[in-house]
């Protein structure tokens, strides 16, 4: 394999699998590993002779397909960065995320150039414009013009560290722009072919686009999910159904928030998935009902769920398996122990530090806490990013350097602690505790406590006031089925009062739909919610008031 150009592995799986599909579409389309490495040479030739190439900053905004993953590898061959954004994230952070990136090429659909002219102030910087569909006025070249280009066999730029610039989807605050480099994007590879035992047989369902980078880069087949990418949620399960049964479909990574949904709609209707052997899910903890609806009534014998941890600045640290959840650390979880995410993966490192809002510099300054001691987590090894683009303050809040070999070490910003048995338990973000005066209160081992009652679908613990006294209480959202508040208030306040974690947790609210992240709707905004119980303080309940 030549170069560190992680472009470099599709040449490598085109050569090796040449003529077998390589992308399936939902309009029935599909296109194989030779024509995606045919198409992106075309493209690279494309962007280099329009000048973006060497480090040049391109924004791409290109829904899941065939245009996506070819366009992407074109770039990633010029030595161009991509720029990747969540639409969803909501206009005011898209708007501040272009801004800040100064991108000088926009490669993307016509309503993302209708937006240019909009913003123009956020866009002030893309001076070559390519257009992925109908081109009206705004001038530059076009996809179709690419496509008529001849053929070109492209010689791979391996001289560019930086790949990519990829947002955070802001769950915890104002969206951050990671730097992945080409040695970054190549170890996660490896990592996820490894851990996973990933072959060039695997069909992939990316119901997260960008994984479909990842797959091809593996030589397995990516079938694009009928879905829209920004609302997981509300994915209609047969078409995932239908697109997995009929592709042999037997591997896929998406949000809990669509296995929910379509496991209760295989379970409703009788439905198996023969061929699907692995089912990741992250980005927000995974509910166990999901794990054994899927292992005991859906996958094939030998099929398994997985749930690894990560972040956008360090994706994959640790990994668990559904079946090892549903044996060993699920009723831990019901019992207010966390949610056990697993060990970490090859090379990969974690440690569990005392909890500091303030920055960090050197791993020696830390304190390191005893196993079973909640803290903060801190990932090492190959899939760790360096920085945050143009934000020096926030990568020094983030970032630790290891004195003796200058290793970059990743602060989650995530709470937890490694078992004796090394494994890592989340017990949530670090910014969402609550510093009570009588102590402090953690998420997720809270939550779960509430989470156990049957009338409830999720909650949220949040804090009014301000630290070190804020006040805790429960945000229920309850059950889609409907239930009497009264009586399910009355049970959960009486639940709170007999666990010592939740015994001071007082109040109870019912909101009926939580705010949740774009990306994997899932992460809950306990902010935003913290924000909303101030406004409606009156109307919390209590013991006394029931």
């Amino acid at each position: 394999m030549s170069g560190r150009n992680i472009a470099n592995r599709l040449v490598d799986t085109a050569s090796r699998l040449g003529d077998r599909s390589a992308i399936h579409l939902p309009d029935s389309k599909s296109y194989s590993f030779a024509q995606v490495q045919k198409e992106s040479d075309r493209y690279a030739a494309c962007f280099e002779k329009m000048g973006i190439s060497d480090g040049e900053r391109a924004l791409l905004m290109v829904r899941p397909g065939f245009d996506f993953i070819t366009l992407s590898f074109a770039l990633f061959k010029t030595g161009a960065v991509q720029v990747l954004i969540d639409p969803g994230m909501g206009k005011s952070n898209l708007l501040d995320c272009i801004k800040s990136s100064e991108p000088s090429a926009l490669v993307a659909i016509p309503k993302a150039h209708f937006a240019r002219l909009l913003y123009p102030k956020s866009f002030r910087s893309v001076t070559k414009l390519v257009t992925v569909g109908r081109r009206w006025l705004w001038g530059g070249e076009t996809v179709s013009a690419f496509r008529r280009a001849p053929d070109s066999s492209y010689t791979i730029n391996d001289s560019v560290d930086t790949a990519a610039i990829l947002f955070t989807t802001g769950s915890t605050g104002v969206p951050k722009g990671v730097v992945y480099t080409h040695d970054i994007f190549t170890a996660q590879v490896d990592l996820i072919r490894e851990k996973y035992q990933i072959t060039d047989e695997d069909i992939d369902l990316p119901a997260f686009p960008l994984f479909a980078l990842f797959s091809i880069a593996m030589g397995m087949s990516v079938v694009i999910p009928d879905m829209d990418p920004t609302r997981p949620a509300d994915v209609d399960p047969q078409k995932i159904v239908n697109s997995v049964n009929e592709k042999g479909v037997t591997f896929t990574f998406g949000s809990p928030a669509i296995w929910r949904k379509v496991s209760r709609h295989c379970v409703e209707n009788n439905i198996k998935l023969p061929s699907l052997k692995r089912v990741l899910m992250a980005g927000a903890p995974v509910d166990e009902k999901i794990h054994e609806r899927l292992i005991e009534k859906i996958l094939p014998g030998d099929g398994n769920t997985y749930t690894p941890f990560g972040a956008t600045e360090s994706l994959p640290v640790t990994d668990i398996s559904g079946r090892e959840v549903l044996a060993e650390t699920a009723k831990n979880s019901r019992n207010g122990k966390g949610v056990c995410v697993g060990k970490p993966l090859q090379g990969m490192s974690i440690d569990i530090i005392a909890i500091s809002d303030e920055p960090l510099e050197y791993m020696d300054q830390a304190q390191n806490l005893d196993t079973g001691v909640i803290g903060e987590i801190v990932a090492g090894g190959p899939v760790v990013t360096k920085e945050y683009f143009r934000l020096p303050e926030q990568t020094a809040l983030a970032k630790i350097i290891d004195r003796e070999s200058g290793k970059i070490f990743h602060r989650m910003g995530d709470v937890g602690y490694l078992d004796e048995k090394g494994r890592l338990w989340f017990c949530g973000r670090k910014n969402h505790r609550l510093i009570t005066s009588t102590g402090t209160l953690y998420t997720i081992p809270c939550e779960s406590i509430f989470n156990n009652d049957p009338s409830v679908f999720r909650t949220a613990l949040v804090g009014l006031g301000e630290s070190p006294n804020q006040t805790p209480i429960i945000i229920v959202e309850p059950d889609k089925g409907g239930i009497n508040r009264e009586e399910t208030a009355q049970r959960l306040l009486e639940t709170a009062s007999k666990s010592e974690l939740t015994s001071s947790i007082k109040g109870l609210l019912f909101k009926d739909e939580f705010p949740t992240d774009v990306r994997h709707n899932a992460k809950i905004f306990r902010e935003k919610l913290k924000v909303w119980a101030e406004g409606v303080k009156e109307k919390i309940i209590t013991a006394e008031s029931l």
